[in-house]
């Protein structure tokens, strides 16, 4: 019976321990969450890349609708039967149908033939059940497809050997041409869209570590922020404060760069070193000691034409 004690408070001290360590490796804003919005892309997998070789964490948090993304136009839905002479849709293709059946029905039921009037009343109830049949077919069809989530085809990895322009250290710079996309237009970066995504990188850390709402306004979509200010209040909630400090890019390079509906978009792979510490709110005593470690997100980046870049998605590598 001792020994089982001693075995139950062992594997409890594990289980919090475990614990604080977890929560405590995802405390950076973001950290440990794959949330926001991609465009149309929100729910397809960012290309690979030499920084992100594998496949990122897919978006679990969206104010994009799944429909809405893979379809390009938020107030879009697909009809039934398309268009025609009573207007389309599931309710046209309703409309259709009945108004069909009742002439066979009035076709077969009276005029000429009259005396053969029961059997043409048993033909026309028939045609009249068929068609009915064969449209809520149509319509369990159509719900069907309505109903399934869309997700598009991943990315493939680029072959090797390919060449691909990676960046390191600041200032420097991402890659070169955007891959093109199929189902959008492609967009050309240069050199000051680099610098604004590492420099991004850097403000964002700096302005969730000191717990600076307006800043991160400033720094990412009104989206992005709500998810930084539930993270905060948790924090808050909790009595601590996470620092993160000497946040340092090592390594990025550009998955996918695209423009749609007067927004241009942009997805980075990046690898970066910074240094992590949980204090006490109300003492300021550090609760751990710190620690310095390595990260690999990708980070995607919106613009409307014309103006700054802002964080709008954070994706697991």
């Amino acid at each position: 019976m001792i020994r089982h004690r001693w075995l139950i408070a062992l594997a409890a001290i594990a289980t919090v321990f475990i614990f604080i360590n977890a929560d405590h490796a995802d405390a950076r804003a973001g950290g440990g969450f794959s949330a926001g919005s991609r465009g149309s892309r929100t729910f397809s997998a960012p290309a690979a890349t030499r920084t992100a070789p594998s496949t990122a964490a897919p978006i679990q948090r969206s104010t994009t609708q799944p429909n809405a993304a893979t379809t390009g136009a938020a107030g879009a839905r697909p009809g039934l039967l398309g268009g025609g002479l009573f207007g389309g849709g599931l309710l046209g293709g309703l409309a259709a149908g009945f108004i069909g059946a009742g002439l066979f029905g009035m076709l077969f039921g009276h005029g000429f033939m009259g005396g053969m009037g029961g059997f043409a009343s048993i033909l026309g109830l028939l045609l009249q059940v068929g068609l009915v049949i064969i449209v809520a077919r149509l319509a369990f069809a159509w719900w069907q497809r309505r109903n399934a989530p869309s997700y598009a085809t991943q990315a493939a990895a680029p072959a090797p050997g390919a060449s691909t322009q990676a960046f390191g250290g600041l200032g420097s710079m991402f890659g070169g041409g955007s891959p093109a996309a199929p189902a959008n237009e492609p967009v050309t970066l240069d050199k000051s869209d680099y610098d604004a995504f590492e420099q991004l990188l850097t403000d964002v850390q700096a302005a969730y570590s000191a717990e600076d709402l307006a800043a991160l306004r400033g720094k990412a979509t009104p989206e992005m922020v709500s998810y930084f200010a539930e993270e905060l209040a948790d924090n808050a909630s909790r009595g601590i404060i996470n620092r993160v400090t000497d946040v340092k890019l090592l390594q990025g390079d550009l998955s996918e760069a695209w423009r749609e509906n007067g927004h241009d978009y942009a997805t980075v792979a990046m690898r970066f070193a910074l240094t992590d510490t949980t204090v006490e709110r109300a003492s300021g005593r550090a609760v751990d000691g710190g620690s310095m470690g390595e990260v690999t997100e990708l980070w995607t980046f919106m613009r409307t034409r014309g103006g700054a870049w802002l964080l709008s998605a954070i994706q697991q590598a």
